[in-house]
């Protein structure tokens, strides 16, 4: 198996209510013909809304389960200043803030939010990590 991801799919409770939030995010959305889901392209990767009851029956698993999720998304910013602006984006577009943007042990400044659905968004700048032109980001060695 070759070491990239291609594709995070997150089940949402409302999809229309999911589309609007990551469109007001400033996101376009691609695939429009698809129905019943939708896809952003976001560089080298997708980001796919589902149904979450639709998600849970294509794994064979129970619907049921909320709270914290053991994992969470992230976007990378190029400075303390646009993590900020981010996270008061994603605000307005209707996500919660559930920490604000603060200086971090390891020299950087995080702040999160959580989606119309709760998924958690870390939004961050680590000086260490190169974040290139198309939006990719690149690790130390």
């Amino acid at each position: 198996m070759q070491p990239r991801l291609t594709l995070i799919t997150l089940g949402t409770d409302d999809l229309s209510r999911a589309i609007r939030f990551y469109e007001a995010l400033g996101w376009t959305r691609s695939v429009k013909a698809a129905e019943g889901v939708a896809f952003f392209q976001l560089g080298g990767l997708a980001l796919s809304l589902y149904p979450r009851e639709n998600l849970a029956r294509d794994a064979g698993l129970p619907v049921e389960g909320s709270g914290f999720r053991g994992f969470s998304l992230a976007y990378n910013t190029a400075s303390r200043e646009e993590t900020d602006a981010v996270l008061a984006k994603a605000v307005e577009a209707g996500a919660t803030l559930v920490k604000a943007g603060h200086d971090v042990f390891w020299g950087g400044y995080i702040g999160y939010f959580a989606d119309p659905d709760g998924f958690l968004w870390e939004v961050a700048w680590n000086p260490e990590f190169t974040l290139l032109p198309d939006g990719s980001m690149r690790l130390p060695d």
